[in-house]
């Protein structure tokens, strides 16, 4: 089953992203896609060759988790972009903030700090069903501290190249950007 890379060419000219850096980015995002398809492929066809005990079906497997991360982790990130409008207080989803951080404004300030921290990787706002709570994670890499079983409601890329050629070391630039384009209806489609 091959993978096709979704279209966000809407968010060329968002306030804040350059139409270069996006479109770097949307580059990035399809080699996820197409490197998903690819090792999918290729680890069916070692199993079916009898291949699934060899080292190379075993790094492939492996991979998968980068790629497949990748792609997913992209498609929430752009899909939770595009927006102008900010979170109205009144909906579910600034109800629930409040009720797992105290407040949105601590909230916020918490997605903000983690997003801001040292280090690559991806900040996200997630569900946890069992605790009935919402949690800013930081995530390592794609295939690294994704947390089980909750599921994502805002994503922030904070790889290098998903900021630099805009805002070069001014990572605090770039937050306030993203602040300024999340798609409050697509973040709260996620919680329902």
């Amino acid at each position: 089953m091959a993978y096709t890379a979704q279209d966000y060419g809407r968010l060329i000219g968002i306030p804040g992203f350059s139409e270069t850096l996006l479109k770097n980015h949307f580059t990035l995002y399809q080699g996820y896609v197409t490197n998903s398809g690819k090792l999918l492929d290729t680890l069916a066809q070692l199993i079916a060759d009898g291949k699934g005990a060899t080292p190379e079906y075993a790094e492939l497997k492996r991979r998968l988790g980068w790629e497949f991360n990748g792609m997913r982790l992209h498609e929430l990130y752009f899909g939770n972009l595009g927006g102008s409008a900010p979170l109205d207080q009144g909906t579910a989803l600034a109800g629930k903030l409040a009720a797992s951080f105290g407040s949105v404004e601590l909230w916020e300030k918490d997605f903000r700090a983690t997003g801001a921290m040292r280090g690559i990787g991806w900040v996200g706002l997630y569900l946890d069903p069992v605790g009935d709570r919402l949690i800013n994670f930081w995530i390592n890499e794609h295939d690294v501290a994704n947390p089980a079983g909750c599921t994502p409601l805002l994503i922030m890329d904070v790889f290098e190249h998903a900021f630099m050629l805009d805002y070069g070391l001014k990572r605090a630039d770039y937050i306030e950007a993203f602040f300024r384009n999340i798609d409050w209806q697509a973040v709260a489609a996620r919680l329902a």
